[in-house]
Parts: C-alpha cells; structure tokens; sequence
C-alpha cells in the first residue's frame, strides 16, 4: 500500500531543477507526480517515479542530498466534499497530514492524491477500515 517518495534537496538557483529532472530522464526514469517546496535558499522536490531505487541511487551518485520517505496514495471522490471526506476520517483516528499534493491521473470518478502521515501504518489501517481506496505502487509507478 505505502509507495516510496524521492526528496531531493536542491538550491534554489537558475538550472537545479532541470539537472535533477534530465538527469532522472536520462536514465529512463519516468516523473508520475512531484511536489516543489521552496525557501529563499534551497528547494525540497518531492517525487514519485517509476523506479524510486533506481532514481535514488543515480541522485546521489550525481552528489545530489536525497532521502526515501514513505507515501500513500488514496482515491478521493471528484466531487465537493470528497476530501473533506478523508481528512474527517483521518481526524477521526488522530492522524496528522504533514503534507499532500495531487496525482496526474483520474481513476473513474475519482482523483488521485498522495499523503505523508505522521502514523504512516495507522492511515493505511484506518482509512481501509473507514472503505477509502488506497493505490497500489504498481498503478502509480506505471509497471
């Protein structure tokens, strides 16, 4: 259920960016959603890809500073109130959302959003329990 996320810290200048994604695009290594996060100094670029070990190794080979983080992505319902519907159940069980960001992709009715918990296990336990859908890797990766 938990898919690896790739976070690179990167500097916030002219061209950072562009070396970690041709570098990534170089070695076949397919973007399927990130997340950019900025300060005046450095950036933190959140990814998830399809090969998560392979982009990790090849990051830090290039001396970029990189770390795993595990996410999970849960099908919210397209229409108003559908993550409100989510967060409530999470609230629920006391569950913090340190972040989230959205996934390219509809699977029927429904969106798809990525999630970093504090209680990453205890999501996966209560929001199966409260009938959310949660994404499995294979989907998200694009194998």
């Amino acid at each position: 259920m938990k898919l690896q996320q790739i976070s690179v810290f990167i500097e916030n200048q002219s061209g950072r960016l562009f070396d970690v994604t041709s570098l990534l695009g170089k070695n076949d290594i397919n973007i399927r959603a990130l997340s950019l996060a900025d300060t005046s100094d450095f950036g933190i670029l959140r990814l998830i890809v399809n090969n998560p070990e392979k982009a990790y190794t090849i990051l830090k080979e290039n001396e970029f500073t990189v770390g795993r983080t595990d996410v999970i992505a849960v099908e919210v319902p397209d229409k108003p109130g559908g993550l409100a519907a989510i967060l409530g159940a999470l609230s629920k069980h006391s569950i913090n959302v340190e972040y989230m960001y959205a996934f390219v992709e509809r699977t029927g009715d429904c969106a798809i959003m990525i999630f970093r918990f504090d209680e990453t296990d205890k999501a996966v336990e209560k929001l199966t329990e409260e009938g959310f859908n949660l994404v499995l890797g294979t989907k998200i990766y694009g194998i």
